[in-house]
């Protein structure tokens, strides 16, 4: 039984496949298996998969359903063999220390899921990096600017995952914040690892530039917080809402969108939308100039 699955979903990444699947072959520690999840695709993907499969016993490629990304990392978790699963897309990568690094940390029986920090990237250069707080993980820093962004970044015990039921297979965005919620809320301890660990890569044509089905799964999330007893504050509807209209200048959205999201998110409390201050005046100045700002320039400034 090997120590870890990776679950890696895939649909039409046949340009971003091979840095992700060299990034798990990198690996320093090397007790792992690889679900390979190939999700409807019609590009060459299936092709790139069973390349890997064959060159590298350790990858199984799996025929998933096309449903989507919760539903195929559902379908793998049932055939994992390995103690944790950890989780990457498509388009991430993972430094060659990951899952050592991880592995030191769940040596520790009470913890059940480990996180670290994250590199955002685009077209090859980091832009910047990301933040995790001190102690365990709270439902109240998920509802804000949740540190563990991307479920490329998170690893769980494969019991655990089970007995929370795996992801709601109903959502397409934020199905990860959504179980992160009830895995967290149900008292299982998640830590965070401070070194960067996780490379991300921010493109403006993935399912996280949907920004109106992003808002739509985050209401069911929230409807889940709430049915378990954690109601957001004004203050993390502000954060979030300035993430929102840093994704609707870098996704080039109606010129009018981002400045809607700001504007929305300092009425919910000013104090929060400015509590990264750099953050928060280039979001409300690139919201203004947008209409005038090359679609270079707004794609660098705001890159995560």
């Amino acid at each position: 039984m090997p120590r870890y699955s990776i679950i890696v979903p895939c649909r039409n990444a046949e340009d971003t496949l091979p840095l992700t699947l060299q990034s798990l072959c990198d690996q320093t520690f090397t007790d792992w298996e690889a679900l390979l999840v190939d999700d409807g695709s019609t590009d060459a993907t299936r092709l790139l998969l069973d390349a890997a499969a064959t060159t590298d016993p350790r990858f199984r490629v799996i025929a998933g359903l096309g449903a989507g990304p919760a539903v195929a990392r559902n379908m793998a978790m049932t055939v994992a063999r390995g103690e944790i699963l950890a989780f990457c897309d498509a388009d991430d990568m993972w430094a060659p220390e990951k899952l050592a690094r991880l592995d030191v940390g769940f040596a520790d029986g009470g913890i059940a899921a480990l996180y670290s920090r994250i590199a955002f990237f685009d077209e090859g250069a980091v832009r910047t990096l990301s933040r995790i707080p001190e102690g365990p993980l709270t439902v109240p820093q998920l509802l804000g600017e949740n540190p563990v962004c991307t479920m490329s970044n998170i690893a769980v015990r494969t019991d655990v995952f089970a007995e929370t039921g795996g992801f709601d297979e109903t959502m397409v965005h934020n199905e990860d914040l959504e179980w992160l919620i009830r895995l967290v809320a149900a008292g299982h301890r998640t830590v965070g690892v401070g070194e960067v660990l996780t490379f991300y890569r921010t493109s403006p044509t993935g399912l996280s530039a949907d920004l109106a089905s992003m808002r739509r799964g985050r209401e069911a999330a929230l409807a889940t917080a709430r049915a378990l007893g954690y109601r957001p504050a004004r203050r993390h509807e502000a954060i979030h809402l300035r993430y929102l209209a840093r994704r609707a200048l870098r996704v080039d959205a109606p010129g009018a969108e981002a400045l809607r999201f700001v504007l929305a998110g300092l009425r919910h409390s000013p104090s929060a939308y400015f509590s990264c201050p750099r953050r928060g005046v280039l979001t409300l100045a690139g919201a203004i100039a947008a209409p005038f700002l090359p679609r270079r320039l707004r794609r660098f400034l705001f890159a995560s």
